[in-house]
């Protein structure tokens, strides 16, 4: 076991991890990027999708929807709008809420000015990676 960092995952519901990791992966706006002990400080926004992090080998994902991360000293903060374990993922809503995201940016394409392109966009994004997530899970046997 090498060295480790902190992780808090904090959303408005409160903190829901908070615990030493050997590694965290997420997508920030400019890009992927992972985090390990001693980084260098950093501050990103993210992107809706996934952020997995890792300890023992043992790797656990997440869907984030928006939010920031932060790394100070031996220490990675993600103050998130949303986060999710793919255990507590209703895959079947996720997949409703996909082809509803999918039938409203077809009706945006139509130019029906009653659909907001960006929220149907937004949606869809939230799903795909509520999706991602759950199948991550299940193949990580969690």
């Amino acid at each position: 076991m090498g060295q480790r960092i902190r992780l808090e995952v904090v959303t408005p519901a409160g903190a829901i991890v908070d615990k030493d990791v050997d590694i965290v992966n997420a997508q920030g706006q400019g890009g992927d990027f992972g985090i390990m002990a001693n980084h260098e400080p950093f501050l990103s926004t993210l992107r809706i999708g996934t952020m997995v992090y890792e300890v023992d080998g043992k790797r656990t994902p997440m869907m984030v929807s928006g939010g920031f991360c932060e790394v100070s000293g031996e220490k990675v903060t993600f103050l998130l709008e949303n986060a999710e374990f793919g255990s507590d993922i209703d895959v079947k809503r996720a997949m409703d809420a996909k082809e509803r995201a999918e039938r409203r940016l077809a009706q945006a394409a139509q130019k029906d000015e009653s659909i907001n392109r960006l929220r149907a966009e937004s949606a869809l994004q939230r799903a795909v990676a509520r999706l991602k997530v759950a199948d991550m899970s299940k193949v990580a046997g969690m």
